[in-house]
């Protein structure tokens, strides 16, 4: 058979297939027409997400926002999710919202519907008329007032007399003072609804309840079998539940999340007879799991480059559940090469010299040994010591080498709200330029700077605080989280950096409909040096000098999990750093140097603001006030991808709490994708900085007529902008676009 024929066979094969699987289609489509479209009428009083999950019919829509313009002319299934009308479930979705309507309180709602053409499909329309709701008249409720007092009633119903005859919240106001009562030691307590009477024409109920606590409970005998390696001692000790103390839910919940969250157990079950016995006898039983772990895992993103990690995990290391860890992580792995090259971020445009870049580039490392204590002299305490060693870098900024101990308590106020004391001892030693150390701290001296590159000890006494109701660690939809940290350095605490610091924040996340999230977070922070500082690291006080205070203490702004549209650090005071070869050094035998030699030493030379920006270097010095702020909309796209659509502002001042809201700031909006995982979700965020000239002061180092390296600050600032000079168009653009990679939400 010739070419010809094989096409042409081809082609009538593909011809009458098409043809019946589109006449297929065209028969379908006419009996259950596409959704093009789905809209409410006459919602008022009712959450219309929360109305619309509880109905069948859905309108088609596209699976990805990047791709409506395809969607609008192709019904690939790849792009476009298609939904199609059946008739029967729309009836029954009637009955559906009258239903929804009705356990809410509006018994008289009616719906209707309008289906009308639309686009080679149908446009869907649900009108609800709600109709006036029958409210609750009166709500009497008996039950013993020296048990159950007002507030603890006023905190349990979720109704109130004029309230809407909510039938849910009704339900759950009787689960929540049962759950009360059981909390105060009462364990076969029942609460009851006992009669709802209705007065149709009135469009009143009057509602009857009762709660009774019966009798108090205690803990009988507790019976612990399933254990060989864990001591049974070890098991009673993470007990909140004691026998012959009173019998409490909450005190059982926390027993057996403090079993699992010891990590000695596949499975523990606490099982509680059933009611009608004042003692309760308790029998746990537990599945034992390994008690040695390795895990091991490498990965990248746009400011860290490279890094791999291993953990060793001894759980019950020497009985009563003590648990070692050994972690070891080396990061910033091929810098140097990767540095600049899509996706990675440029943390350093030019280094000032080659021990510039071997100090950034070169590879980051910690290792630390923690030994913990659970169950530490009571159930809700846990012990901790450590050991640890590290190389951090913060590129452009300093490089810090350290090593030392420390040890804390904390306390379980509350599920997920523990309170921690502690103190570490570090021997540090910083690696920053000279010119960090000049403008931070206007220590310009080079025995000074020499003393403070020595190693000191950082010594802080910390007080924390979190509490964390968020729905999922890993990717919240609703609750918040909160946190409080209180740091005291002096010599009291043997540190030779002495400083006061506060830090706060607080997230808050809320869901809409099915797949949408939305998030804001508030961070704000301030420290203060001691004056004893400078005596403590220089030998001597320092009259009318900034503050010494450790890098690492001081706050930056920008970065993936900060303002997205600055690279890591980069909102915030910065200076420029420029060669002082450009300034001294003719570019050529016709064009004469900018300024000379003692211009410069005396820190005047005009001419370098009129230089180009590609020509200076800007460093972030930090600052000693923090205030971030960023409102974040996430919603689903299409399967395990979603969207985000963000705002983030953050200012970075030299001062006090009084003045938070003054230094260098920015706002800056982007957009970017998450992709689920079991570890949390991947996430590529592009922030867009909208304003990018800024005048930043000019340093430079020049060396005198003794041969003495001097830092120089300049008399006069630059208009410094990175774009300067650079592509146009579109390209310009995307310039403007900070990329950021990485795991986990921002916030």
């Amino acid at each position: 058979m010739t070419r010809l024929a094989l096409a042409s066979l081809f082609t009538l094969l593909a011809c009458v297939t098409g043809g019946a699987t589109l006449g297929a289609q065209e028969r379908d489509e006419r009996e259950a027409p596409e959704v093009k479209d789905l809209k409410w009428a006459g919602v008022e009083s009712v959450s219309e997400d929360e109305l619309e999950e509880s109905v069948e019919v859905e309108e088609s829509r596209c699976r990805l926002l990047l791709a409506t313009p395809i969607c609008l002319i192709s019904d690939w299934s790849l792009f476009k999710e298609r939904h199609f009308l059946d008739r029967t479930e729309l009836r029954r979705d009637m009955l559906r919202i009258r239903v929804f309507y009705w356990k809410r309180g509006w018994r008289d709602t009616q719906v209707d519907t309008a289906i009308t053409p639309k686009d080679g499909g149908v446009r869907v329309e649900l009108k609800v008329t709600e109709g006036p709701p029958t409210r609750i008249s009166s709500i009497r409720l008996e039950r013993p007032a020296e048990i159950l007092n007002d507030n603890e009633v006023r905190n349990a119903m979720k109704v109130r007399a004029g309230d809407p005859l909510n039938l849910i919240a009704l339900d759950s106001s009787i689960v929540f003072l049962e759950a009360t009562l059981w909390d105060k030691g009462y364990g076969d307590a029942d609460a009851r609804v006992d009669t709802i009477v209705v007065d149709t024409a009135a469009k009143a109920a009057s509602i009857r309840a009762t709660v009774d606590p019966k009798w108090p409970t205690t803990v009988g005998r507790i019976s612990i079998t399933g254990n060989e390696r864990v001591s049974e001692r070890t098991i009673r000790n993470s007990l909140t539940l004691k026998e012959g103390g009173p019998y409490k839910r909450h005190e059982l919940i926390t027993s057996q999340r403090n079993l699992y969250e010891s990590n000695l157990f596949r499975r523990a079950v606490i099982i509680v007879p059933p009611q009608g016995d004042s003692i309760k006898h308790i029998q746990i039983t537990v599945q034992e799991a390994p008690l040695r772990e390795i895990r091991a895992s490498a990965g990248f993103n746009t400011m860290e480059f490279g890094q791999v990690e291993g953990r060793l995990t001894r759980y019950n290391w020497l009985g009563g559940a003590r648990r070692l860890d050994f972690r070891g992580a080396v990061g910033n792995l091929f810098a140097n090469s990767l540095n600049a090259q899509f996706p990675f971020q440029e943390v350093l445009r030019r280094p000032v010299s080659d021990r510039d870049a071997d100090q950034y580039f070169a590879p980051t490392w910690q290792a630390t040994a923690d030994f913990t204590q659970p169950w530490f002299q009571s159930p809700r305490n846990t012990l901790g010591l450590s050991a640890f060693t590290h190389r951090r870098s913060a590129p452009g900024i300093f490089v810090e080498k350290g090593l030392g101990a420390g040890a804390s308590l904390t306390r379980a106020l509350a599920s997920r709200a523990p309170l921690s004391l502690a103190y570490r001892f570090e021997l540090t030693r910083v690696e920053a330029s000279d010119v960090y150390f000049c403008e931070n701290f206007a220590i310009c001296d080079p025995l000074d700077i020499a003393a403070l590159r020595a190693r000191q000890r950082l010594s802080p006494l910390a007080v924390s605080f979190v509490t964390d109701r968020g729905d999922d660690p890993l990717d919240p939809s609703r609750g918040y989280f909160a946190r409080a940290d209180v740091e005291h350095a002096s010599a009291f605490t043997m540190s030779d950096y002495r400083y006061n610091r506060v830090s706060g924040e607080y997230r808050r996340y809320k869901a809409f409909g099915r797949h949408a999230v939305l998030a804001w977070r508030v961070r704000g922070g301030w420290v203060r040096a001691l004056a004893s500082a400078s005596e403590a690291l220089l030998g001597r006080g320092l009259v009318g000098a900034n503050a010494i205070i450790h890098p690492r203490k001081r706050f930056y702004a920008g970065g993936a999990q900060s303002v997205r549209g600055y690279g890591e650090n980069q909102l915030g005071p910065r200076v420029l750093t420029i060669d002082p070869g450009k300034l001294l050094d003719a570019p050529n035998d016709t064009t004469p140097a900018l300024c000379t030699r003692d211009e410069l030493l005396a820190g005047d030379c005009e001419e370098a603001s009129a230089l180009p920006s590609s020509d200076f270097e800007p460093r972030p010095v930090g600052g000693s006030t923090l205030l971030e702020g960023s409102v974040e909309y996430r919603f689903g796209i299409w399967g395990s991808v979603d969207m985000a659509l963000f705002v983030d502002a953050g200012v970075v001042g030299e001062g006090n709490v009084s003045t938070l809201t003054r230094g260098t700031g920015a706002i800056t909006p982007g957009f970017g994708f998450r992709y689920t995982t079991p570890v949390g979700p991947v996430r590529i965020d592009l922030g867009i900085k909208p304003r990018l000239a800024e005048n930043l002061p000019i340093v430079t180092e020049v060396i005198d007529d003794n041969g003495v390296r001097r830092i120089v600050p300049l008399q006069q600032n630059k208009a410094y902008d990175p774009l300067e000079g650079t592509r146009k168009g579109w390209r310009h653009v995307l310039d403007r676009l900070t990329l950021h990679l990485s795991i986990g939400q921002a916030f």
